[in-house]
């Protein structure tokens, strides 16, 4: 029983901890209701940006809180009742937007993303997948000279932590990207990313590696989880009262964590979900983009995909499970068609999923407070695909009492669960 461990939840954060615990020789079991890389892991953009070190509660959200309040952009949305029910999240993540909170969650993602990025790397060329990889970064784009001028603080932060960049004139963007339309005056191109060209596929590739080494895949509702009382095992009960035991359990379940840690176990996490969608479209006149753009502007970002050009939205702060509102797709449909020539759309339903997001924009990753075997690794918001395997690396570490690659601290459970 000592090595037995059941993680719940598919997402790429699941999928990585049980290869990761898998190769230090425990038995693993997933839990999923779904599919591996079908929920919150397969609609993102596909970057493993260390860009992506900047929290959207940083010290520049102040200067920009009056225009966001007005509730209308494509970047960010929000559901006043919502934040009302849920203030003590909302004030967390302002207060979160401190430079000091600031400087302490840039340096924990920066070290998260690069442990992420190898971690990619490998398991991409264990799985068989590592044609999806490009290695050629992202683009954000500026629409004034004030917009650029205005992105001070991300490129003192990018050079702080020595991530190459390279500030582009709207020539050199246009010889970069000759398709997109002459709209930007200034880009960035942030040099230290990575992109695939299907997170979906990519995850699945990972779970197949997973199972091809000896580890389950179980498809089913788990209604609860539960300490035996014999032995101190945990016991993972599903919907239709069966249980299975293990030594010890990883909760993966990203933006459905809230809920079943409050019904199983009656541990309040402070979530709130950074929904987004996503539509695919092809390309007029045979154009093509050869990595993803970030719109700064237009508060949007375009991927090219297995599925076509992928339009993934900003932020909107609602519940998990609210009704969709497709608003911020359609301004952001519109402003890019302003940047680039894109067809028709290729679904006739946009995606929707919810990211869960903790009050300082960094996951738990550890053990929880007065849980002993319940390990918990979520709380990813928009940067899962970024952050996952290192996660992983970092709580299999933890699990089996050896060094990290770095100091976990600024992840710890016990910052937001006593």
């Amino acid at each position: 029983m000592k090595n037995t461990v059941a993680i719940l939840g598919a997402g790429i954060v699941g999928v990585s901890c049980a290869l990761e615990l898998q190769r230090r020789g425990h038995d693993v079991t997933i839990f999923d209701r779904v599919a591996p890389g079908r929920e919150t892991s397969y609609g993102n953009a596909g970057v493993i940006a260390r860009s992506s070190l900047m929290p959207f509660n940083n010290p520049g959200l102040w200067a920009s809180l009056p225009k966001l309040l007005k509730n209308n952009s494509a970047q960010f949305r929000y559901d006043p009742l919502f934040l009302a029910r849920n203030l003590p999240w909302a004030l967390g993540f302002l207060s979160s937007a401190r430079s000091s909170v600031f400087n302490e969650t840039t340096a924990a993602l920066d070290a998260l993303i690069q442990l992420s990025t190898k971690e990619h790397q490998r398991l991409l060329a264990e799985a068989g997948a590592a044609h999806r990889l490009r290695a050629n970064g992202w683009l954000f784009l500026y629409r004034s000279e004030q917009g650029f001028d205005g992105s001070r603080l991300s490129r003192d932060t990018f050079d702080k932590f020595s991530i190459s960049t390279q500030a582009l004139d709207a020539q050199e963007l246009s010889d970069l990207e000759p398709d997109l339309k002459h709209l930007f005056p200034r880009a960035l191109w942030i040099k230290d990313t990575s992109s695939v060209d299907s997170p979906g596929r990519v995850v699945e590739a990972y779970a197949k590696l997973f199972v091809s080494r000896g580890g389950r895949i179980k498809q089913a509702l788990v209604g609860g989880l539960r300490r035996a009382a014999a032995n101190d095992a945990w016991q993972i009960v599903e919907e239709d009262g069966r249980a299975h035991e293990v030594s010890r359990v990883v909760l993966a379940l990203g933006p459905w964590t809230k809920e079943f840690a409050r019904k199983s176990l009656g541990i309040s996490v402070p979530m709130a979900f950074e929904r987004g969608y996503h539509m695919h479209y092809g390309a007029a006149g045979g154009a093509t983009l050869s990595r993803p753009i970030y719109d700064t502007g237009g508060g949007y970002v375009l991927s090219p995909m297995e599925q076509g050009l992928r339009l993934s939205t900003g932020v909107q702060l609602t519940a998990r499970d609210a009704p969709k509102n497709l608003s911020q797709l359609e301004l952001a449909e519109r402003s890019a068609r302003e940047a680039f020539p894109l067809d028709g759309r290729l679904e006739t339903d946009p995606w929707l999923g919810s990211r869960p997001t903790l009050p300082d924009s960094r996951p738990m990753i550890g053990e929880c407070p007065r849980h002993p075997g319940l390990w918990l690794a979520f709380g990813h918001q928009h940067i899962g695909f970024s952050t996952g395997p290192g996660t992983a690396s970092l709580l299999a570490s933890m699990m089996v009492g050896e060094a990290c690659a770095f100091d976990p601290a600024p992840f710890r459970p016990s910052r937001f669960i006593h």
